[in-house]
Parts: C-alpha cells; structure tokens; sequence
C-alpha cells in the first residue's frame, strides 16, 4: 500500500526573480585618456589626497558630497606644459556605480567626458556622444544642473543627474585644490 503524504503550506515551490548581472567596461584609463586630451605628451598620476576639511569644502561648494578620500587624477602635459587634468570618478546610477573619466582644462573648464564603465541595466544613454558633448566647455559659472543648462534623457533621469553632478564636484575640486598644486 502506498501512503500519500500530505503537503502544508511551507512546501509551496518559490519563484525567485533575479536580475541579471549587467557590467559593461568601454574604455580602459589610457583609451580615455587619449579621446579626451588628444595630442598630450604624457599623462602623470597625481593621486590627490583630500583632507576632512577638503571633501567638507567640496560638498559645501558642489552640493554633493566627495566620497572618497583620494581621487585619481593625472596632469597630462604636451612639452612641458599643462594640457589639462584627467580624472576617474564613480557615481551611482540607480543602483550600481557609473566609472567615468572628465578632462578639465587649467582654466577649470570641461574639455569632455567620458563613460568608462556602465553596470546598470537601464540609463545607458549617458553615454551618447550627443549628450556628454552638453558638458563640454562647462564651467562653475554655468548652472550645471539637469534641466536647466543639461537637458534630462526620459529613462536615464538618475544616471545624467549623478553623471552631471559627479562633473560639477570635480570642477570644485579643481578650482578649490588641483588649480592650487
């Protein structure tokens, strides 16, 4: 005689829905190094260590906060002469970081940005050139805000907003410590 056993309610079978791990990696530091301040000579790692007083003065001024304690920056120069700075910086998207890399003129102007690497699903479109080229020639005395100087783009609305205000940060950061080294 075979005997059925009863099932509760704790063996009901689980659908668990996980999202897809989703890393894209577009450009190692050299490959945007090279797109955004053609023609340079070298590049010089110049890692900047910031002090407490520092990243406080950064958030103050730039309305985000440094979150990290050193940034990565490099001073590339053509003949001995500053060309401008390159920098690597993250910020979040919706969930996961955005690496890109900014290049700022000696003046404190954006010469271009670059997306690096994306590991979001959603909001890639940061990375269209028709975009980024918005920042170009940036400065602190411009709004840098999305939708007012930087127009938004429907479905990548955290991305362009961290993306913009990762740029304005560094700018700060420029003009209140790398303008002075």
């Amino acid at each position: 005689m075979t005997r059925i056993h009863s099932v509760g309610p704790w063996f009901i079978p689980l659908t668990v829905m996980v999202a897809p791990a989703y890393a894209v990696d577009y450009l190692s530091v050299e490959q945007a190094q090279a797109l955004l301040i053609p023609g340079t000579d070298s590049f010089i790692e110049q890692p900047v260590h910031l002090s407490d007083e520092q990243r406080d003065a950064i958030k103050d001024r730039a309305g985000v906060r440094q979150r990290k304690d050193t940034q990565l920056v490099w001073r590339a120069e053509q003949e001995g002469e500053l060309a401008g700075l390159f920098i690597v910086d993250e910020v979040i998207g919706k969930h996961e970081f955005i690496t890109y890399a900014a290049a700022i003129s000696p003046e404190g102007s954006v010469l271009g940005i670059e997306i690096m690497s994306y590991r979001e699903t959603h909001g890639g479109q940061v990375r269209e050139e028709s975009w980024r080229t918005l920042l170009e020639g940036k400065t602190l005395a411009d709004p840098l805000r999305l939708g007012k100087d930087i127009p938004n783009i429907s479905g990548a609305t955290l991305s362009c907003r961290n993306v913009v205000d990762g740029v304005r940060r560094l700018l700060v950061l420029h003009e209140l410590v790398l303008a002075h080294e």
